[in-house]
């Protein structure tokens, strides 16, 4: 039997390769995105079903998640970063409203499929889970946030056998990055910085997610994974 996995932002990004991965392991694959122009540019592939969800909407959650009949794997990749707009309240609460509320939402709703199967929540914190953000509070305090929801999630379902750990991803080239890449000096103070001289691919998030979702790493929750190149070592 198939596996099933639940990608929200999986549209596009390191949802999107966290989908193919799977799909390419043998999964079924259910990937959400947030916009009909998000749904309309995603590929289409074998097991893989596309839905619009806005995470904010408690009532599409639930249509979505009482269709499913199995549930192995729950990956929350739907997230915002308005940067500086974030100073404004109205767009700082919307922030915490996607990538914190969203997520500990969609964790609720999928809780009983996962605790039928013993199944597994990869969550999506930040490099800004640990450092401050001054460009994006409402980004960096959501991801803190998503940090300590993914340590308290781990400890309180251990004994319905669902594992709950998180990534950090560090700089990576998505389209919430693409402002960045355009600003040269910006990139190479990153890069000076970042030990291994590059920035990631979604590729490489991906690998780590897929990991920390498949029986290798059994003994594993309440963790939260730097994948970063090494710029939260130094």
């Amino acid at each position: 039997m198939r596996r099933v996995a639940l990608v929200t932002g999986g549209a596009r990004g390191i949802g999107r390769a966290v989908a193919d991965m799977l799909l390419a392991r043998g999964w079924s694959v259910i990937a959400t995105g947030a916009t009909q122009e998000e749904m309309a540019a995603a590929p289409t592939a074998e097991n893989l079903t596309l839905e619009l969800l806005d995470v904010r909407d408690a009532g599409a959650v639930e249509k979505l998640t009482a269709r499913l009949d199995r549930l192995d794997a729950l990956v929350n990749c739907a997230g915002v970063n308005r940067r500086l707009d974030e100073y404004d309240l109205a767009v700082f609460e919307q922030v915490i409203a996607i990538n914190l509320t969203g997520t500990m939402r969609m964790c609720m709703a999928c809780q009983p499929l996962l605790k039928a199967s013993g199944g597994a929540i990869v969550n999506i914190a930040s490099m800004y889970s640990f450092f401050g953000a001054p460009l994006s509070p409402g980004y960096a305090a959501s991801k803190g946030g998503v940090m300590q929801l993914t340590k308290s999630l781990a400890i309180r379902w251990a004994d319905d056998d669902i594992r709950v750990n998180a990534v950090a991803p560090g700089w990576i080239e998505t389209t919430m990055t693409r402002p960045l890449l355009d600003d040269t000096a910006r990139v190479d103070a990153i890069l000076a910085r970042t030990p291994q001289k590059r920035w990631g691919k979604p590729e490489d998030v991906a690998r780590v997610i897929v990991y920390l979702l498949s029986d290798d790493s059994a003994f594993m929750t309440g963790t939260i994974v730097p994948v970063d190149g090494g710029y939260s070592a130094v």
